[in-house]
């Protein structure tokens, strides 16, 4: 399959030109996130976000560029959005002196918090139920049982970029049950 006519294919949902994209440059992003990082799994997850993000708007495409410069561009703001975030949480180093540092409000949950936290729990694994079951097979691998996308693979004996998308796809599906529920 070549480039152009796998994005056009992607951009009207066909799963196989995802794949193909997926396989096609799954290295170069994953590659430039860990010289940038130097952690692995934080740039396998900012990969699956770029993914991820580049699926959900692939029809925003502009073929005046080239589709690896478009998903490189992805992951780096992804990436800069996550060095915001840490900016603004409450990592920075506290002085000694620093009296503020003693004002912290204690935010451990609560048994009102906890009790919502189980209901919340008890809410998703409703809606994960709602799924085909290899999507709640995936989801329960990774996000339940903590697998890695390896042992997932050789857990469904089937390669790595399948269960990359296929996790990819059942959280999108997830998101919109989730979503049409509280329509």
């Amino acid at each position: 399959m070549e480039i152009n006519e796998a994005i056009s294919r992607a951009k009207n949902n066909d799963q196989k030109a995802f794949n193909f994209l997926l396989d096609l440059y799954w290295d170069d992003v994953y590659g430039f996130q860990l010289k940038r990082i130097q952690n692995e799994n934080d740039a396998e997850d900012i990969t699956i976000q770029t993914f991820s993000k580049a699926f959900d708007r692939i029809e925003t495409f502009d073929e005046k560029y080239t589709f690896k410069t478009w998903l490189i561009t992805i992951s780096k703001n992804i990436h800069i959005d996550i060095i915001r975030k840490e900016k603004n949480s409450i990592k920075h180093v506290i002085s000694k002196d620093d009296k503020r540092a003693f004002q912290i409000l204690d935010e451990s949950p609560t048994v009102e918090d906890k009790l919502i936290t189980e209901q919340n729990l008890a809410n998703l694994l409703r809606d994960i139920k709602k799924l085909k079951p290899n999507y709640q097979k995936v989801i329960n691998l990774r996000y339940f049982q903590e697998l890695s996308y390896k042992e997932i693979s050789k857990e469904l004996d089937e390669p790595i970029n399948n269960v990359k998308v296929k996790l990819l796809r059942a959280k999108k599906l997830l998101a919109e049950v989730i979503t049409n529920k509280n329509d």
